[in-house]
């Protein structure tokens, strides 16, 4: 059964009586090369295990059960599950998880399904979840590998470099958690229904350190969340609501100098480097107060 033939997809959500729901934000897929490229390139066949976020008809599960030893999906939609039962009948080493990722324990989930061996995520996510479901799975440490489907703007903002209109805080989260790569893109003529924009995939490589030194990662990520709140402010003024209590305007421009910066820098130009120089800076002078 080809689960990206249109034809093949209206007869199967036909006989289930299944409507597409936009609150969802569920768009198939009808290019059969694209879950093969992420299948192949998830790294399910060498970890053996496979997590897969929101499956919908089972066209990615497919290509993941014929790599890997064991997958689990995880489907917040119950009308789906029917549909799943019939379009991955014939894979012995496939279950699927009703539940909404942004709830699940997926650490305990792995541990469960997996008993503790290498697992990588896969996953189509929905744009009103993106962020959130992307810090689930980094958060849980429980994946080797993430590779993801997101809108294409999305994926460039992950990946985006210090001093590009898409670098933004949740660049800098995603990179001192993840070594993050683009991997392609995939066209909005590639779904049903057709969304209004393109898609990129995106592969994450979990790290084991971060790749810089922080003595506070609380306040580190309070600076960055405060530049980019602010971006088109300098520094010195966009963090004013962070160390503004502690510290005066003249403080905090000689705290940016201190480290080396302009005082009149924005918050955009700044690598994860600087920042780590910055926050282990400001902690150092908090703490000795």
């Amino acid at each position: 059964m080809n689960l990206c033939d249109i034809d093949t997809i209206r007869a199967v959500l036909g006989r289930h009586g299944f409507r597409f729901s936009k609150s969802l934000g569920q768009n198939f897929l009808t290019d059969e090369t694209v879950p093969r490229w992420i299948a192949e390139m998830s790294g399910a066949g060498e970890a053996g295990n496979a997590v897969e976020i929101g499956p919908g008809m089972g066209c990615l599960t497919a290509e993941l059960c014929r790599r890997a030893d064991r997958v689990v999906a995880v489907e917040l939609d119950r009308a789906l599950l029917p549909v799943l039962g019939e379009t991955l009948a014939g894979y012995d080493n496939f279950e699927v998880v009703q539940g909404d990722v942004l709830e699940i324990d997926l650490a305990a989930l792995c541990r469960e399904k997996f008993g503790g061996t290498p697992a990588v995520a896969c996953a189509n996510l929905p744009y009103y979840i993106t962020t959130p479901a992307i810090t689930a799975l980094l958060e849980s440490g429980a994946f080797q590998k993430i590779t993801v489907m997101v809108q294409k703007e999305v994926a460039q903002r992950i990946c985006a470099a210090p001093g590009t209109a898409a670098y933004s805080a949740f660049s800098i989260y995603v990179q001192y958690h993840a070594e993050a790569a683009l991997l392609f893109d995939v066209p909005a003529d590639c779904f049903v229904p057709k969304p209004k924009v393109d898609s990129a995939v995106i592969q994450l490589t979990p790290r084991t350190q971060p790749p810089v030194a922080v003595r506070n990662e609380k306040l580190y990520f309070a600076l960055v969340r405060a530049a980019f709140n602010m971006r088109r402010k300098t520094l010195v003024n966009a963090l004013g609501p962070v160390l503004g209590s502690a510290m005066g305007k003249e403080e905090i421009t000689e705290l940016i100098q201190s480290v080396g910066l302009d005082a009149r820098v924005r918050g955009e130009r700044l690598s994860l480097a600087e920042y780590a120089a910055l926050s282990n800076a400001a902690e150092g002078r908090l703490k000795g107060r």
